[in-house]
């Protein structure tokens, strides 16, 4: 154990969330006969490496249920361990909606116990998303509002079409977000701006979104309604052929980081950078430099 500063680092966790990646979590039941609410597609030859989570619940515009929330669980904990996923999307397959946050209808028949111990396990949901090793992109379509922009929070990017909806509208039904997003949205936009739009429960567009930089990229909208999935899986494409170990590496290293005093954050990217070293990855690129080739990654 070392303590830097304010932090404490392990040597172990790091490790763990980075490079143990030999074992696979069984794919567990779902419901049998029913829909899937969560697909995952994993993507051909031609896009080596990408993977998808599939929204799929339009009768609920994907409000966030215990049917869905029961199968993302399972499919983080899929992909998880999947040492062949470099890049993981997350859409939505109903038009017009990414996700429309909590399923109210659900909520309004539990107890004030029963609905503090879900929005535990959505907040616990969120941070299973934001801690997949892999980067994370969200391809944000039509309205993500609640607990769906809480869900695009927990991903690394986030591309919305210019004519998407967003906003934490947990005010406006006697909420405030409660599954990160009153965390999550001040690192992202600063804390005035994010106070703003919580205290307001403000809607806003894709294009304005981009403009605080809730978004990395607002794109115009397509015929097929899928312009931002678009733009999101070219971006994991432009991720894909780049050293596996060393983007997860400084997805931990950035994450850590920005959550402690600056000596901390340097001592934290040290021991990521250290971790780094012995890779083959990190071999083939110095080879490849010298050889004036493109490099071939492995993730090892």
């Amino acid at each position: 154990m070392f303590r830097l500063g304010r932090a404490t680092v392990w040597f172990r966790t790091l490790s763990a969330e980075c490079l143990d990646t030999s074992g696979r979590v069984p794919r567990r039941p779902t419901s049998a006969g029913k829909k899937k609410e969560i697909l995952l597609h994993v993507h051909g030859e031609a896009k080596c490496g990408i993977a998808e989570i599939q929204m799929n619940r339009p009768h609920a515009k994907n409000a966030l249920g215990k049917v869905f929330v029961d199968e993302l669980y399972e499919t983080l904990d899929i992909l998880r361990y999947d040492e062949n996923v470099r890049v993981v999307i997350i859409k939505s397959n109903v038009k017009g909606v990414f996700c429309a946050g909590a399923d109210l209808k659900q909520r309004a028949q539990m107890t004030d116990s029963q609905a503090v111990h879900f929005v535990q396990r959505l907040r616990s949901l969120m941070d299973g998303v934001a801690s997949l090793p892999m980067p994370t992109i969200a391809a944000i379509e039509g309205y993500a509002l609640g607990g769906g922009l809480e869900l695009a929070l927990a991903c690394d990017l986030r591309v919305a079409a210019s004519s998407a909806k967003m906003g934490l509208i947990e005010t406006t039904r006697g909420l405030f977000p409660g599954a990160g997003g009153s965390q999550r949205l001040p690192r992202c936009i600063g804390v005035g701006r994010a106070k703003e739009l919580i205290f307001t429960g403000r809607q806003i567009d894709g294009q304005e979104a981009y403009s605080i930089g809730l978004v990395n990229h607002a794109v115009l909208e397509n015929e097929e309604g899928d312009a931002a999935y678009q733009r999101a899986l070219a971006l994991a494409e432009e991720i894909v052929p780049r050293a596996p170990i060393a983007v997860k590496m400084s997805k931990v290293a950035i994450n850590r980081g920005t959550e402690v005093d600056i000596a901390s954050g340097m001592a934290i990217e040290g021991i990521c950078y250290t971790l780094n070293i012995p890779t083959k990855d990190r071999q083939e690129g110095m080879a490849a430099f010298i050889e004036k080739r493109p490099p071939k990654f492995i993730g090892k």
